[in-house]
């Protein structure tokens, strides 16, 4: 497999595309104004306790208070030591004993403002370098799940412990330390060490609502946190952007920098790899497959639905056969789209129904598999009795629709719009209505160039039977620029 991480540098926009074997698998999007809150820490101020949801509104400086929940607090922080807590987590304490209204409180965010939710934090900072993760409040060592070698883990496990034993830090071993040497760990333990003095300085110097530390920028995040050896090259289009990724990683990852090159060529490089166009099809719901089958994808606030269909595609066998084969491209299809698109929270796969249980195990350990790539926390449940699948995957920031794209204002995000004919029935309704509350000669209607067309064609007789009922004249004027639900009765 080969893989590639493509950064396009803009004045105002830096976006990082993935891209392996030649398909795009995932995109991020950072903007100068609106430039994500994850990995950042504040000095807040508690605004409000909530007992009955065991969790606290905290000012931090953003446009909303953000959440924090009795889980996420911390022992370390003066004032909330209690007892039968291990590794420094508060357990089962009531949240009014942990923190109160008006208390300063270090807290870092852990996922950006979403919708109408604020942000929420957690007081168990954490602070990624190239191969670890340092946990101030936590003294342990843990290595990433995704280290599946039992002796490489115990390899990292003491090498971290003998880096660490004078020291009351946690650590956890990143995915990227797997074969590193003892001074390459060595080099971040000091680097985090730096880190979080600079941080604890900062804490005693900064006001409440102001930020004590700020996660790397976008081009320097992906370095750190996508860059491994099986990628290939990294390209960068910006040469300002390439000599800080160049210097980062000759700082970091210096048997990599080799890899960082400076793209100067006129064609955009997102154009050359075809990602522009696969970030427009992203932001649509419907997904071709191969075989002629297609997903259709609707993101709501509860949840994300994924529907497969067979569409054109017939087969050759039979038709469990054909569903088979449909589903089994599917379920690929669609670990890349949550990937790709950065759908979270609880998403739920309907497979067409299949009757052979050994095919419903294939296509559920396909789909888990599709997923093992993923960089973010997937869980995927045992396939329903109605063909569904179950899965949830660990988000952080918003889906990439939601990053570029906002609810239309025709339809306000509904999706659909009222018919002309729907329209047409609300207007004599609102007629009606308005000459039996006020005193007027005659009525002129304003309303969208299709709707008026649609009432002088088709509904003129019901137009001059209403004009008969009311006593009045009506007059109707198309506007080029109202939305076809928008009207306006005028009395004259």
């Amino acid at each position: 497999m080969t893989e590639e991480i493509l950064i396009n540098v803009t004045p105002r926009e830096t976006r990082v595309a993935v891209v392996e074997n030649g398909m795009l698998q995932e995109v991020h999007v950072e903007r100068a104004l609106r430039r994500g809150y994850v990995g950042n820490v504040y000095k807040g101020r508690v605004s409000r306790v909530m007992p009955g949801m065991q969790a606290a509104f905290v000012e931090v400086g953003l446009e909303r208070a953000a959440f924090l929940h009795a889980s996420d607090i911390v022992r370390a922080i003066p004032a909330l030591a209690s007892e039968g807590a291990e590794n420094g987590v508060a357990t089962a304490q009531p949240i009014g004993e942990m923190v109160h209204e008006g208390q300063e409180i270090i807290v870092q965010v852990v996922k950006d403002p979403i919708g109408s939710k604020g942000a929420r934090l957690t007081t168990h900072l954490s602070l990624p370098s190239r191969y670890l993760v340092l946990l101030p409040y936590a003294k342990v060592i843990g290595v990433s799940v995704r280290i599946e070698d039992e002796a490489e883990r115990t390899r990292l496990k003491d090498i971290l412990q003998s880096l660490a034993a004078e020291a009351t830090l946690g650590y956890i071993v990143r995915t990227n330390a797997e074969g590193q040497t003892q001074e390459a760990l060595a080099e971040d333990v000091a680097y985090l060490g730096k880190l979080w003095q600079s941080l604890q300085d900062n804490i005693a110097s900064v006001r409440v609502g102001e930020r004590v530390y700020e996660d790397l920028s976008l081009p320097l995040r992906a370095l750190r946190d996508l860059m491994r050896r099986d990628v290939e090259k990294v390209r960068v289009d910006s040469h300002e952007c390439h000599e800080r990724t160049l210097n980062f990683a000759r700082q970091f990852m210096p048997d990599l920098a080799d890899r960082i090159e400076h793209y100067p060529g006129e064609r955009p490089i997102f154009d050359l790899y075809g990602v522009e166009d696969e970030i427009q099809r992203a932001l649509k719901k419907q997904v071709p497959l191969k075989s002629g089958g297609y997903l259709v994808i609707d993101q709501t606030e509860a949840m994300t639905t994924i529907d497969v269909n067979t569409g054109a595609f017939l087969g050759h066998r039979n038709l469990e056969e054909t569903v088979y084969k449909t589903n089994l491209e599917a379920a690929q299809s669609a670990a890349r789209q949550l990937r790709l698109r950065n759908l979270g929270g609880i998403i739920i796969i309907d497979f067409i129904d299949m009757t052979d249980d050994e095919h419903k195990r294939q296509v559920l350990r396909l789909l888990e598999r599709s997923l093992a790539s993923d960089h973010a926390k997937t869980t995927v449940y045992e396939m329903s009795h109605l063909g569904l699948v179950e899965m949830t995957r660990k988000r952080t920031v918003e889906s990439l629709e939601r990053q570029l794209c906002e609810p239309c204002p025709a339809c306000e995000g509904r999706g659909s719009m009222k018919t002309a004919e729907t329209v047409t029935y609300e207007i004599f309704r609102e007629i009606t209505r308005s000459v039996r509350q006020f005193e007027a000669e005659k009525l002129l209607v304003l309303a969208s160039p299709k709707v008026v067309t649609r009432i002088l064609d088709e509904e003129s007789a019901a137009v001059a039977e209403l004009e008969e009922f009311i006593g009045k004249t009506i007059r109707f004027q198309a506007e080029e620029h109202y939305a076809q639900e928008q009207y306006d009765v005028v009395l004259l």
